[in-house]
């Protein structure tokens, strides 16, 4: 085997696990979920049906990834963080997982704080930070920082993951990356 699969947790038919994946203890993958290389899934993880998970992804302990959420490469999942994937769920009502499911999308090397929820049908945009304890209910953009119940927008955050102060040049004061707002949105110079 090219990934490490610990003896405590499931791997269905169909399911794909790539290189130098690492799946920690009672970790559940369900058929056709795809998780890219060098990944780190922690405990007690639920991977859905048909989910993609991108290269480099961490999933710290006791996350749920249900149908209809993609991860794209390098995002960070906090402990105990919550996706969800039906607005209005009836449990006498089941939906098809192709009519009723929303689409959530979380962007390249976007990281979601412990605790945090996102509920379905948004997307979060590349390098965004989400708080811990955040409540995710609209779409993100790209380098934001969000933060509260529900998030709203507290600032920008750079790539290496230090707040950007736009006000004093808009560069990061640990890596030197130059950014700049172009209508409401930061943009890395040079990008």
């Amino acid at each position: 085997m090219s990934y490490f699969i610990h003896e405590s947790s499931y791997l269905d038919t169909g399911a794909e696990v790539g290189v130098n994946t690492k799946v920690w203890h009672y970790t559940h993958i369900m058929s056709h979920a795809h998780i890219g290389e060098n990944c780190n899934l922690g405990q007690n993880v639920f991977i859905g049906n048909n989910v993609k998970v991108g290269n480099g992804v961490k999933i710290q302990n006791n996350v749920s990834i249900y149908e209809g959420v993609e991860l794209e490469d390098y995002v960070f999942c906090g402990p105990s963080m919550v996706f969800t994937n039906d607005m209005n769920p009836r449990a006498a009502f089941p939906k098809d997982p192709k009519e009723g499911y929303l689409r959530t999308l979380v962007k390249k090397g976007a990281s979601i704080g412990a605790n945090a929820t996102v509920v379905c049908g948004n997307t979060i945009g590349k390098w965004a930070f989400i708080a811990a304890g955040a409540v995710v209910n609209k779409d993100v953009p790209d380098f934001a920082v969000m933060a509260g119940v529900p998030a709203k927008q507290i600032g920008w955050m750079c790539k290496c993951g230090t707040k950007i102060d736009i006000d004093n040049n808009s560069h990061c004061s640990a890596c030197n990356r130059e950014y700049e707002v172009v209508d409401n949105r930061l943009v890395e110079k040079g990008e």
